[in-house]
């Protein structure tokens, strides 16, 4: 089976974090040090390793970061706390309170205390009003962002492209769907988002030049819902019990890649597709939000 047409997740993340310590080699030239304040609530499993990814991330491209681990039973009033402290330190520049928290505290109260200006995570409703009306100067969700820029890198035509997003969560589906349709390079698509009240997906996704399947169901994506040649970006990580593997189960994304891969276009493999992007979007927000603060090396990105 020929895997030509795989997008590189890994090799563009690459290119991307050069670019990035570019950056950071700039703003420390003029005696700034990015910076970047990860806060974990629990002792999640996929949590710590995400963290940690980001952590090592962060250090191989000279990015300081700190890591605050809260009791899982910590009041969300003391987290408040915590970030109104970390908004008023002028030595952070970003925050990010790692998704997802204990069910006795309000993500989107805990996402709309952090600082517009430090959300490097791009889930702050000022952020996400900036991307919705196209203007410059916010923070793009890590995740969507990433996405885009590997269909930039990779060549896929965007613009008038009929681009299908399964699932409309407020961190993938519904930001995906504003960047894509901006009037601007690299967007101007006709974007559907499905969900689960959509009636007859399959007929959507056979129409689509793009499909974006963030939706949360493993394998969901078969090879008979796609038109031939288009392109499929699976966000997904799904946990499958598999009692041949040591730990119990593997992890599967959206998209039934062994089915799907011969017959698309473009396909990103999962892992090594969308994940290393994320971070690497994370890692240039946290520069941008130094740009930004302190107003040395200026670039909208």
């Amino acid at each position: 089976m020929s895997l030509d047409n795989l997008i590189d997740g890994r090799a563009i993340a690459k290119e991307v974090h050069a670019e990035t310590q570019l950056r950071v080699a700039a703003l420390k030239a003029e005696s700034v040090e990015p910076s970047l304040v990860f806060i974990r609530v629990g002792e999640d499993p996929a949590s710590r390793v995400y963290v940690g990814m980001k952590e090592r991330s962060a250090m191989k491209l000279g990015i300081r970061s700190q890591t605050i681990v809260l009791a899982s039973d910590t009041p969300e009033a003391e987290l408040l706390i915590l970030i109104r402290q970390f908004n008023a330190d002028e030595g952070i520049n970003g925050i990010l309170v790692q998704a997802p928290l204990p069910a006795h505290i309000d993500e989107t109260k805990i996402f709309s205390m952090v600082s517009p200006e430090k959300d490097v995570d791009g889930f702050h409703p000022i952020n996400a009003g900036k991307l919705i009306l196209g203007e410059k100067g916010g923070f793009v969700p890590c995740t969507p962002g990433g996405v885009h820029e590997l269909l930039i890198r990779s060549g896929v035509v965007v613009s008038g492209s009929e681009v299908v997003i399964l699932g409309r969560g407020n961190i993938v589906g519904k930001p995906m769907a504003a960047i894509l349709c901006q009037k601007e390079a690299h967007a101007n698509a006709t974007v559907t988002i499905c969900h689960s009240r959509s009636r007859d997906v399959v007929k959507h996704c056979r129409s689509a030049d793009i499909i974006i399947a963030a939706m949360g169901v493993p394998e969901f994506l078969k090879e008979g819902m796609i038109s031939p040649g288009a392109t499929i970006i699976d966000v997904g990580v799904n946990r499958i019990e598999d009692p041949s593997q040591e730990k119990g189960y593997r992890l599967v994304g959206d998209v039934d890649f062994k089915a799907v891969q011969p017959v698309a276009g473009k396909i990103t493999p999962n892992p090594g597709g969308v994940g290393p992007m994320t971070i690497a979007m994370l890692m240039r927000n946290t520069v941008l939000a130094a740009e930004q603060q302190t107003g040395k090396n200026k670039k909208l990105i």
